[in-house]
């Protein structure tokens, strides 16, 4: 079980706190406007708790699910309290036109997090792949970037909790290009595939 504390109320932290409950974990749910959080964790059930903007979240891991660009500012202003905590962004920076990221550096959100969180935060990338209906309802490949070795292994027991199957594509470097992923993604279901019922994923071949 993992203690897991979602910083958003929007669509995705209801998905991903209903499934992480489901998993046998422990859910906060953080927002600006308190009430939100609380209706949320309201309609989670399953013991969900609210935390305070800005003060220490509760969980192990935290989830950031906001747009993204709340997501630095966030994090900036939780400051110290994350100190410890290994951090998880899930942001997809899309410019206007879906064509495009929005950051025009071989950057990405996870990256600019961890210039701003305590040196002893764990910061990855993960779930920005996944649309959410899928993630509601499917048991997808996650995606995982990250430095910390052990942060990793963390995020992936939370993963496998939740019926879906973790990939580590490495270093945090790397969540540039899942961001790169995420566009892909986005392009496949207006054109190739012509839906949103779908996520990318591995196949291994058999020996």
């Amino acid at each position: 079980m993992s203690s897991i504390s979602i910083i958003g109320a929007g669509n995705m932290a209801r998905t991903l706190g209903a499934r992480a409950l489901a998993g046998g974990n422990t859910v906060e749910i953080i927002a600006r406007d308190r009430s939100k959080a609380a209706a949320l964790a309201e309609t989670l059930g399953g013991g969900a708790t609210t935390g305070e903007w800005g003060t220490a979240p509760a969980g192990d891991i935290v989830i950031l699910a906001l747009l993204y660009e709340g997501v630095v500012p966030a994090v900036a202003q939780f400051g110290e309290t994350l100190a410890g905590k290994t951090i998880v962004d899930i942001s997809n920076p899309f410019n206007a036109t879906f064509d495009g990221l929005a950051h025009s550096e071989e950057t990405s959100i996870a990256q600019e997090v961890a210039k701003v969180v305590p040196a002893s935060a764990s910061v990855m990338k993960g779930f920005n792949t996944i649309f959410r209906h899928v993630l509601e309802k499917g048991s997808p490949a996650v995606f995982i970037a990250g430095d910390d070795a052990q942060a990793k292994a963390r995020v992936e027991t939370f993963i496998t909790s939740l019926g879906m199957r973790p990939f580590d594509v490495g270093d945090l470097k790397m969540a540039h290009w899942l961001e790169g992923a995420g566009l892909l993604t986005v392009a496949l279901a207006n054109n190739g595939v012509g839906n949103f019922d779908f996520s990318i994923g591995v196949d291994k071949l058999s020996a």
